[in-house]
């Protein structure tokens, strides 16, 4: 009997242990998304401003023919936005089905592989998909714009000397669905979507857009920041998604935690009482005799 009840209460104590743990976890996870999705509204308005001056761009020109031009890109780059913390459930290994896939239906002469995490890359590497290079993602939300600059720079170096027309850049990513559940993105960004090149039939202002730089400095400038803003907002929600993500996988842990630790608290009080009553009734014996 005293075996088992101190089974019992070493169990108590793991399982106690393991609850704090959890507990913490899923409290790191709340706090953590916070400034990654303030990041990723903030971003917002910013593209929205690097859109509009696209447009100015093109109502100004009456549209960009280079890069409407129907042409079959001879590069690709994919960006994957992984996770490199664990207990976010198989976080990367979606992402790397989905770049599996994606490679299979959209085959291309050349493909390059940025990998923002070395567990996705060893996502990536059962897939038989051998990234050309492994980024550390972001510790806080202040490494999110150092790591859109450096993908932003290494994207300018595979296309130096080419039009943008033989160049893909796709953002591969996780993003928050509905009813708390996670979706796998894909987001072209190169070649530019067609609806981006686009002049608009009618001006939102009574002030006719101009600009009086060289044209193709700005476009150059216009479509570095477009890109820019895109792998920041990918970069930050993915992080808000993976946080949301452990955060989910935590309180389901907690929840089976809690279960777990109340069976054995009821079993551990009752051991505790039939043994209280056992040396009660030794006692009554023994006066009795």
């Amino acid at each position: 009997m005293a075996q088992t009840l101190e089974h019992l209460s070493r169990k108590n104590d793991t399982l106690t242990s393991i609850r704090s743990i959890v507990h913490t976890m899923k409290t790191l996870s709340a706090i953590n998304a916070a400034p990654y999705e303030q990041a990723a509204q903030s971003i917002e308005a910013y593209h929205q401003t690097v859109l509009q001056g696209l447009a100015a761009f093109v109502y100004r020109t009456g549209g960009v023919s280079l890069l409407t031009e129907a042409v079959q890109p001879h590069q690709r780059l994919l960006v994957v936005f992984g996770s490199d913390h664990g207990l976010c459930g198989n976080y990367n290994e979606l992402l790397a089905n989905r770049v599996t896939a994606y490679s299979a239906e959209q085959p291309i002469a050349q493909q390059h592989i940025l990998c923002i995490g070395s567990r996705m890359a060893n996502a990536l590497l059962e897939q038989e998909l051998t990234p050309d290079a492994v980024l550390m993602p972001p510790a806080s939300a202040d490494g999110v714009g150092r790591l859109a600059g450096d993908i932003v720079t290494r994207v300018e170096r595979l296309g130096r000397g080419q039009s943008l027309t033989n160049l893909a850049v796709t953002l591969v990513f996780t993003q928050r669905a509905e009813h708390g559940y996670q979706e796998v993105v894909t987001r072209d960004l190169l070649p530019l979507a067609s609806s981006l090149l686009q002049p608009q039939q009618r001006w939102q202002s009574r002030s006719l857009p101009d600009y009086t730089m060289d044209a193709e400095a700005l476009l150059a400038s216009l479509i570095r920041n477009h890109v820019f803003a895109s792998v920041f907002r990918a970069s930050a929600e993915a992080m808000v998604t993976e946080n949301a993500t452990r955060l989910a996988l935590m309180q389901q842990a907690e929840q089976s935690v809690d279960e777990q630790l109340e069976s054995v608290q009821q079993e551990l009080s009752s051991v505790r009482q039939d043994e209280i009553t056992n040396e009660l009734m030794d006692i009554v014996i023994g006066h009795l005799a």
